[in-house]
């Protein structure tokens, strides 16, 4: 293998660079990015950056150094065995890494409308959010409820338009979404309602409210980004489809990130995770499977926001689980745990309560059985609860 082209400049793309290189790769990489910046973190633009507190994200690695070839502003537009099609000009390959991430999901209408994705994104709408303006945010699941977090502190009006029956129902669901609501404080949360379109000066909801808005914030989520696929010999289904090596239908090729649907042997189910911890260590297989190791992707899923001064953490799968249990009341610190039918545990919800998250990804890893009686005794330790 002479030549590896990474499509996608974000944490995936350049983790995976750099895991080429260490492992021993020496030809040469073109990674293509179709953003102006140098690859940055995503998760802090709806956090640090949203809330003033920093500028920029930036990743700190040397692609001088790691002897690669950036091209950033170019776009990949088609993918034909051995070549890929770019907005400048045709880059040959023998190996590809497909690391295109993903794109948020607009709202209707022909009205000025904000998403965040990218650090102009962010820049854009933190510029917006001054004392006393309107802000309607479309959404209450992790990227809304991080925006109204930031409006609110930012003193502006917010309104949160949720079609689901409660914040994160999308996310975890409605039970667990439900004993969320209370963080709403402050804010004009509408469950069970839809945009129905963006206008000049706010947005109409299906059934034919107005809100007037200075400020309308997308957050219904997003779509990998895979469309310059649509022609390629490449199995496509919410996302790129690959085995649990991140290996795509087209060999000589590898996906990672937002945009890969891998295959879990832990949950026997295809998964894509949007999800920073995903970008941050895939990469390392998805290099390895590249080179022809026989490397296996096979993590407890892990994320975690920031929303309404609470922190909010969540590992594993919980669509695997079948009985929902509780770890504290709502108006506290508390957790929830999803067990499977023979008592291991599926996922775990945490909030404010870091040690839970810990030891509950611990216990998801190792495939451990849990005494549902005693897990329900918050004072007693996850740990402590395996059987």
């Amino acid at each position: 293998m002479d030549h590896v082209v990474v499509v996608g400049a974000g944490l995936a793309g350049v983790r995976t660079v750099e895991a080429l290189r260490g492992r021993g790769f020496g030809g040469r990489i073109t990674l293509v990015g179709r953003e102006r910046h140098r690859p940055y973190d995503r998760p802090p633009l709806t956090k640090s950056v949203l809330l003033g507190e920093s500028d920029t994200t930036f990743v700190d690695t040397d692609l001088a150094a790691l002897r690669v070839a950036f091209r950033p502003g170019v776009s990949a537009t088609a993918l034909r065995p051995g070549a890929v099609e770019t907005t400048e000009g045709e880059l040959r390959y023998d190996g590809l890494v497909i690391a295109t991430g993903a794109d948020p999901v607009r709202l209707p209408g022909d009205g000025p409308q904000h998403v965040l994705r990218t650090l102009d994104d962010a820049h854009e709408l933190r510029a917006a959010l001054v004392p006393g303006a309107r802000v309607v945010v479309a959404g209450a699941g992790w990227v809304g409820a991080e925006v109204a977090t930031a409006a609110r502190r930012a003193g502006c009006a917010v309104t949160v338009v949720e079609a689901g029956p409660a914040p994160l129902a999308t996310a975890v669901g409605p039970e667990i979404g439900a004993r969320t609501e209370r963080w709403y404080d402050g804010i004009d949360l509408r469950l069970g309602a839809m945009v129905h379109s963006v206008e000049e000066g706010g947005v109409e909801l299906v059934g034919g409210e107005f809100l007037d808005a200075h400020v309308v914030v997308a957050g219904i989520g997003v779509r990998p980004a895979v469309q310059w696929l649509a022609d390629a010999d490449l199995d496509l289904h919410n996302g790129v489809v690959v085995d649990e090596h991140l290996r795509a239908s087209l060999p000589g090729t590898v996906a990672v990130g937002d945009c890969a649907a891998w295959w879990s042997r832990r949950f026997q189910d295809r998964l894509r995770v949007e999800h920073w911890d995903t970008a941050l260590n895939a990469p390392e297989v998805a290099a390895a499977s590249l080179l022809g190791e026989d490397a296996v992707y096979d993590p407890v899923p892990y994320f975690w926001s920031e929303q309404f001064g609470h922190m909010v953490q969540y590992a594993g799968h919980h669509p695997a689980g079948e009985r929902l249990l509780y770890r504290g009341g709502p108006e506290g610190k508390w957790s929830a745990v999803w067990l499977r039918g023979d008592d291991t545990l599926a996922a775990v919800f945490a909030v404010d309560r870091p040690r839970d998250l810990v030891q509950g990804r611990r216990i998801i890893g190792a495939g451990s059985r849990l005494d549902a009686e005693r897990l329900v005794d918050p004072d007693v330790p996850l740990r402590d609860c395996v059987v």
